[in-house]
C-alpha cells in the first residue's frame, strides 16, 4: 500500500475559499477512482497549510487514477479555481511499512 500526500501553501486570504473548493473536489475524484481519505490543515508548522491525503494498493494503481483524474473536464474546472489560491506546493508518496 501506498500514501499518496499533495500538501499545499495556499494564501491566507484563500484558506476559507480553499477549503469549501476542496468539498467539491472531494466529490469529483471519488467516482474516478480518487478518493481523498483525509484533508488536513495545519495546526503547528508552516501556516496555511492544506493536505489531501489518499491511499491506493500500489504505485500502479496510483498512477491509473491519477491519469482518470487529470482526463475529467470537471476536474480540471476544480482544480483551475483551487490553483488560483495555492502559493506552492508538492507530493509525497510513501509506502506504507506496518
Amino acid at each position: 500500500m501506498i500514501v499518496v500526500r499533495d500538501v499545499f501553501q495556499i494564501e491566507p486570504e484563500k484558506m476559507k475559499q480553499a477549503k469549501d473548493e476542496i468539498k467539491q473536489h472531494r466529490q469529483l475524484t471519488a467516482p474516478l477512482g480518487y478518493r481523498l481519505a483525509r484533508v488536513m490543515t495545519d495546526l503547528s508548522g508552516d501556516f496555511y497549510t492544506l493536505v489531501f491525503e489518499s491511499e491506493f494498493a500500489s504505485l500502479a494503481d496510483y498512477e491509473k487514477a491519477l491519469k482518470n483524474i487529470l482526463a475529467d473536464k470537471g476536474w480540471q474546472a476544480s482544480y483551475g479555481r483551487l490553483r488560483k489560491m495555492i502559493r506552492s506546493g508538492r507530493r509525497e508518496i510513501y509506502t506504507v511499512v506496518d
